[in-house]
């Protein structure tokens, strides 16, 4: 176990699975108490488990984001539980339909946008007066590429990543004086298992996705889990105390063409 982030206390939405769980796994490894934020109890607790099994501390808390009272009561009961709240990743998200403006329904727009956005801002407004009561804090949303990049898909998913990008710079001058620092990451293709099981469903599989994927990143391939958990480290460490309102790409290049 290292200590980049000994004695502090992180709450991780969507960290059941792909880069939420690699993001646990990895604070806890580098002394962080995490919260372990999921709507999936299996998921949740075998993120907790392995955790636990490495020596590391965490504890699950079965929160659906787009409910704002579920959100409010986690964050208190992590207060309660660790003693302080330093650390918020808003990582949990939906990608959605894959429908043109036109084409959507209200139903599927807010669909995206419950999770994406207003996840995102429950998760910040309760967590908020504890990093106050601290005196600092780091909150680092995970957008996407998309979320500042126009493509061929996933309207809502676009738009609802270009409010969190929108979002973090408000909140980053907002509460600057405050010291907490509020950063985005945003994504390429990472091979989560969602992504996995997407691209299995593209005519050649799997394989046949990858290689598309790969084409697209400059760098030849697409991003692991970790990759972005590396990122997310670096943005709730103390190592980035003069980073505020940035944007980190971990995109292999893609945003650079």
């Amino acid at each position: 176990m290292m200590n980049r982030l000994e004695g502090k206390v992180a709450i991780i939405t969507g960290a059941g699975a792909g880069m939420g769980k690699e993001t646990s796994i990895l604070f806890a490894k580098e002394g962080c108490k995490v919260a372990v934020f999921e709507i999936n109890e299996m998921d949740g607790i075998d993120t907790v488990n392995k955790i636990i099994q490495n020596g590391g501390i965490a504890k699950f808390y079965k929160v659906d984001v787009s409910k704002e009272d579920m959100v409010r009561d986690a964050v208190n009961q992590v207060k309660i539980d660790f003693g302080k709240i330093d650390i918020l990743i808003n990582n949990a998200g939906i990608v959605g339909v894959d429908k043109k403006c036109h084409e959507l329904t209200v139903e599927e727009w807010d669909q995206v946008f419950n999770v994406d956005v207003k996840g995102v801002f429950f998760c910040t407004k309760y967590v908020i007066p504890h990093m106050l009561e601290n005196g600092k804090g780091s909150i680092v949303n995970l957008s996407s590429i998309y979320g500042t990049l126009g493509s061929h898909e996933l309207t809502p998913y676009h738009a609802a990543k270009g409010a969190v990008f929108a979002m973090t710079k408000q909140d980053a001058i907002a509460y600057a004086k405050n010291n907490i620092r509020v950063n985005s990451i945003h994504p390429g293709t990472i091979m989560t298992p969602l992504v996995k099981e997407l691209g299995s469903r593209m005519e050649g599989g799997l394989p046949a996705y990858e290689k598309l994927m790969s084409e697209k990143h400059p760098i030849g391939h697409a991003g692991e889990p970790i990759d972005v958990s590396y990122g997310c480290l670096y943005l709730a460490s103390d190592e980035s105390k003069f980073v505020t309102g940035a944007n980190l790409y971990i995109d292999g290049g893609y945003s650079a063409m």
